[in-house]
């Protein structure tokens, strides 16, 4: 997902105007939290010592069903311990961060199977019942967004196939990458400018 990383950056700096080093990658975008000591993000966007954004990348090819459940578990905790700790002044006098998720999946027959459900106590949620792994995946992506745990999320598959010459494809018109890409950078420049302006505002030259 390094890739994803760089593009995301690219796209900032370009944009925004923003400094290639106040976008952080991996060590460098650890931030503290409320519920554990401190998380690494793939992605923190940082400028003038304000918590602008954070970004998690996940791809997952392989082993759904034992893997999709440790990503929902993974996507919930990091935005609730993230958002707790802002609320908690842990970033101040930082604005709320944009937080994004972006997930890509593999488009295959396992990925597309149908799935029933155990349900040995109650019933599950009808949205996914039969759902396949793609379906869950993407019910994730637009309840978080939906609920506002993450501000943007996008969605995108690709196979084996023709993930190599760099075809993908998305699946929801809410999750969409550029969908993504421009709340982020709306987000980053009105900070900015919020920033400047405060500057202004205390003294500086205008």
């Amino acid at each position: 997902m390094d890739g994803f990383a760089g593009l995301i950056e690219d796209i900032m700096v370009e944009q925004t105007g923003i400094p290639e080093d106040s976008v952080k990658h991996d060590y460098h975008a650890t931030l503290p939290g409320y519920y554990r000591h401190e998380k690494e993000w793939d992605t923190a966007v940082v400028h003038d010592g304000e918590l602008l954004a954070a970004i998690e990348f996940k791809s997952q090819a392989s082993s759904f069903g034992n893997n999709l459940n440790n990503r929902v578990e993974e996507a919930l905790g990091n935005s609730t311990d993230l958002l707790q700790a802002y609320e908690e002044g842990v970033f101040e006098p930082s604005p709320a961060p944009w937080i994004g998720y972006l997930m890509l999946m593999a488009d295959t027959e396992e990925s597309r199977a149908p799935k029933t459900l155990r349900e040995p106590n109650f019933e599950a949620d009808e949205e996914f019942k039969d759902a396949c792994y793609i379906d869950r995946m993407e019910l994730l992506c637009l309840r978080m967004v939906r609920q506002r745990l993450v501000n943007n999320a996008a969605f995108i598959l690709s196979d084996e196939e023709r993930g190599l010459d760099g075809e993908y494809w998305e699946p929801n018109e809410e999750l969409k990458f550029r969908r993504f890409c421009r709340s982020l950078i709306a987000h980053v420049e009105g900070q900015i400018d919020i920033q400047r302006d405060t500057f202004d505002t205390d003294g500086g030259t205008e």
